[in-house]
């Protein structure tokens, strides 16, 4: 077997090209000859004619060849020229985007939170960011506690929206907690209730009614904890895990619930929604792992999340007053 010698036949080659030496290649079509490009790049001309010779090898093709006194592109040079432009450019995008990144204008961040912070939280913090950082990606998810800070500890969240309760950990060093607002429950009772119109209202005043319970979670513990505190143990009538069919069976006069404002519908015929003076009430917050959020783009999820909680807070006051 013979040994190939020369630029023949090209060597495999893949990741380890050198750009400093494409670089010079353009550096030499632009400027033309070997001294320019040296004065250019703050090289000797003969490290210029050794970076050539190198990118030669390398590519195992031709490159320059003698035209005179100066060095002259071979077809094969074009060929590399163009695809060093899209190289380059590339390279540019790239410092581009991570630069975005860096600064938080680009990325992706994953949001869950139980079923009421959805509407009235979590998409308003996602049209928020689509509006101000439209290069971000927010992806949302609905999950209830422990279920979604088991997923943020595990990295497949990035945002846990929660309320305090015995299922959301008030307390981690694993996560660090961002109060949103705190939300209080109105009692929800059929229209014509005796106590619809009442001046003043308080739980006690309830104790002796039917009531419907969410199935399990936050808003079954909490009423059930006022409750107790008020010096009565409810009568459960009916346990229904959906607020439009909650809202449905006191319209019907079935029982009366307890409800959290972020459940709230702007209109509910049939119901009225009371206030009452020792009305049971719950902190909202966003968690992230703890130290993460500096991160620019979670940071900016949580000013996003903090903007939507202000927009609703105010919402829901408005509407209560009215």
């Amino acid at each position: 077997m013979g040994t190939e010698t020369g630029t023949a036949r090209a060597k495999p080659y893949g990741t380890d090209l050198d750009l400093r030496k494409l670089r010079v290649l353009l550096e030499l079509d632009r400027l033309g000859t070997v001294s320019a490009v040296a004065a250019a790049l703050h090289l000797t001309p003969s490290a210029v004619s050794q970076q050539l010779a190198g990118l030669a090898r390398e590519l195992g093709v031709p490159l320059t060849e003698p035209a005179g006194r100066r060095l002259r592109l071979t077809g094969a040079a074009k060929v590399v020229l163009r695809h060093a432009e899209e190289i380059f450019a590339s390279i540019d995008r790239l410092h581009r985007a991570v630069a975005e990144h860096r600064d938080g204008e680009r990325g992706e961040v994953s949001v869950s939170g139980f079923g009421t912070t959805l509407a009235p939280l979590i998409l308003p913090a996602a049209g928020i960011l689509s509006r101000r950082l439209p290069g971000m990606r927010t992806t949302l998810a609905e999950v209830d506690p422990p279920a979604s800070f088991e997923m943020l500890q595990q990295g497949r969240t990035d945002v846990v929206v929660a309320v305090e309760s015995p299922t959301a950990p008030v307390r981690d060093a694993r996560f660090d907690k961002h109060p949103l607002m705190t939300e209080v429950f109105d009692v929800a009772l059929p229209a014509e209730h005796r106590l619809a119109r009442v001046p003043s209202l308080r739980l006690g005043d309830l104790a002796g009614e039917a009531w419907i319970f969410a199935t399990v979670g936050m808003c079954q513990e909490i009423p059930l904890a006022a409750c107790a505190a008020a010096g009565f143990t409810p009568r459960a009538t009916h346990v229904i895990g959906d607020w439009d069919a909650t809202f449905a069976a006191v319209r019907q006069g079935l029982g009366i619930c307890l409800v959290p404002r972020l459940a709230r519908r702007a209109s509910q015929p049939g119901v009225v929604l009371r206030r009452f003076d020792d009305a049971p009430g719950r902190t909202v917050f966003a968690a992230v792992r703890s130290g993460s959020g500096g991160v620019p783009q979670i940071e900016a999820v949580l000013e996003a999340l903090a903007e939507a909680a202000r927009i609703t807070e105010s919402k829901i006051n408005m509407a209560c007053e009215a």
